[in-house]
């Protein structure tokens, strides 16, 4: 449970942000918050970068919400791995996202409409650039450190090639240089789930006050299926009935029904997407996976990583986890290379955690004995 209590500020800029897609973003508002107290140098600042369903509330509470916790609570706060009594830590909510800057849901200032489906395409570089204008804006010319999971950890690897010379350290946690093809076929039947859903209307689905929570459910319970591991999975739901199934069945062994809910997975599945549908916003969803699918540093290097990542000046702490079929370990290895062909100064930890992607998010000993370490290392750094 955490003890402190936070506050969500916005910060609106009048642009324009020139977008990698040739599009601009004017009169755009950016959701942020902070934990700890900024040194008198600004030189303790840590930006924490966040994945495609979290927001920047990272941690702490809202007064009078006392299960509103941030995504990262048990990583983030006084005395945890990343201490804020230590540092000065930033979360700032990606543009397009659903949880208070500017995206889909908002107007249009050219238009007066909704932007709807007409937002523009951002990638994981747009974001990035939003970032440092905000730091600009609160006067932090250089961060202590970047750290994410996920895709945040694809927004802390471009930190350090778009903006080398601010960026002190890196954190960088099951994420991956690139999407595999089968990570982008699975973003791919999400998106199809959501706009083949009949309520999505194009992406205009506010106009006609519905929404395409039918696609958004199964989105969701796609997704969720790739964040865990078959040990889980396994070790959580088995092949067991529901309870009240199983009271109906009376010794028989299925209801061999096609439609009705029968396993506990199932439930499971359909209760996540229940919930996601309800708070998470149908275009938002299509930008962000986008954004992930863009991704690829060595894109512009010949599909060279080693190349991409001669400009990075940062040290790196990357770690993954051995049953993460989504980021897998060999993928943060293909980091771990690229970084020492240009002899940079890389830690890796691999943790062998039974939890799958989700355990970037959980309260894993060795993983969180790790950041904490190497953060002890970076405030040393500060006082030197």
């Amino acid at each position: 449970m955490s003890s402190f209590e936070v506050v969500s500020q916005s910060m609106s800029f009048a642009g324009p942000l020139p977008l990698r897609s040739g599009a601009a973003l004017s009169d755009y508002s950016l959701a942020y918050e902070t934990y700890g107290t900024l040194n008198a140098d600004r030189s303790n600042a840590v930006l924490v970068c966040h994945a495609l369903n979290a927001s920047h509330h990272l941690a702490g509470v809202y007064a009078g919400q006392p299960k509103s916790e941030g995504w990262w609570d048990n990583m983030i706060g006084p005395g945890k791995p990343l201490d804020t009594d230590r540092f000065f830590v930033i979360g700032v909510n990606n543009l397009g996202s659903c949880f208070g800057s500017t995206g889909p849901m908002h107007t249009d200032p050219a238009t007066g409409r909704v932007y709807g489906a007409d937002f523009p395409v951002v990638t994981v570089e747009d974001w990035v650039d939003a970032q440092a204008l905000l730091l600009d804006a609160l006067g932090i010319d250089a961060l202590a450190a970047v750290m994410g999971g996920s895709l945040g950890g694809m927004q802390a690897l471009s930190w350090t090639l778009q903006y080398p010379q601010r960026v002190r350290h890196a954190v960088v946690v099951a994420s991956a240089p690139n999407l595999t093809a089968e990570n982008i076929a699975f973003n791919e039947v999400a998106r199809r789930a959501i706009v083949t859903d009949p309520d999505f209307h194009g992406g205009h689905f506010y106009e006609q006050g519905v929404i395409p929570k039918r696609g958004l459910r199964i989105a969701r319970m796609i997704g969720h299926i790739t964040y865990l591991s078959d040990d889980v999975m396994n070790e959580k739901f088995g092949r067991e009935l529901r309870s009240a199934v199983e009271g109906e069945l009376a010794g028989t062994a299925y209801r061999y029904s096609t439609q009705d809910v029968e396993f506990q997975i199932e439930s499971y599945l359909r209760y996540q997407g229940d919930k996601f549908s309800e708070y998470f916003d149908a275009n938002t969803y299509l930008l962000i996976t986008r954004a992930l699918d863009y991704f690829d540093p060595a894109r512009e290097h010949g599909g060279s990583l080693t190349e991409a990542f001669a400009k990075a000046t940062a040290k790196f702490l990357l770690v993954s986890f051995t049953t993460d079929w989504r980021f897998s370990p060999a993928r943060s290895r293909e980091l771990v290379k690229a970084l020492l062909d240009n002899r940079r100064s890389v830690s890796y930890a691999e943790i062998d955690a039974p939890h799958g992607h989700d355990a970037f998010l959980l309260d894993d000993v060795r993983y969180m004995g790790v950041v904490r370490s190497y953060f002890e290392r970076v405030a040393a750094e500060l006082t030197a």
